[in-house]
């Protein structure tokens, strides 16, 4: 078993070299402790500054600021059955969802990481979803949500509306 100080910096280092994300349970068993103790130091590591962001597929740093394109928020509606219709339509449209965000009447603003880029990143993220006893946070609002998509160029994002709308899928009052 590693220690406090000594488990952080180890934590760090790991997530540094990888370009996957690393779970909680992976970084547990390896390091000799419990998932929840990796989740405690993944909390010391963020208060302390660290960029460490939570996907579905487990912890990973933020390289948000060393990325290029743009980036703006789309309102879309949908129940669970279509999301990766919807996923997909943005990932092979050229952008990235960078996060899914609702608004609860008691807690305000809350915000998932997503990071999907790919159609692998789809496949991925669908499949823990299956896999797991998790509700998405867009059943906390009856399917309406936001994402902040990131893009390239204005016409990919154009396209993606576009694409959105055509399937039912983007929010339109």
């Amino acid at each position: 078993m590693v220690e406090g100080t000594a488990r952080r910096k180890e934590i760090l280092r790991r997530l540094q070299l990888s370009e996957k994300p690393l779970s909680a349970s992976r970084f547990a068993e390896e390091l000799g402790v419990s998932r929840q103790i990796i989740v405690g130091d993944v909390a010391l590591l963020r208060a302390a500054g660290e960029e460490i962001i939570a996907t579905s597929r487990g912890y990973k740093l933020d390289q948000a600021k060393d990325q290029k394109g743009r980036t703006k928020k789309i309102a879309v509606q949908h129940d669970a059955s279509q999301t990766q219709e919807e996923l997909e339509i943005i990932v092979t449209n050229g952008g990235e969802v960078v996060d899914v965000i609702v608004e609860h009447e008691i807690y305000g603003e809350l915000v998932g990481s997503l990071r999907i880029k790919t159609a692998k990143d789809v496949k991925d993220f669908m499949k823990n979803y299956r896999n797991s006893n998790a509700r998405l946070l867009s059943n906390l609002t009856n399917g309406i949500h936001l994402h902040t998509i990131r893009y390239q160029t204005e016409a990919d994002f154009q396209q993606i509306k576009q694409a959105l709308a055509e399937k039912g899928i983007l929010y339109q009052e």
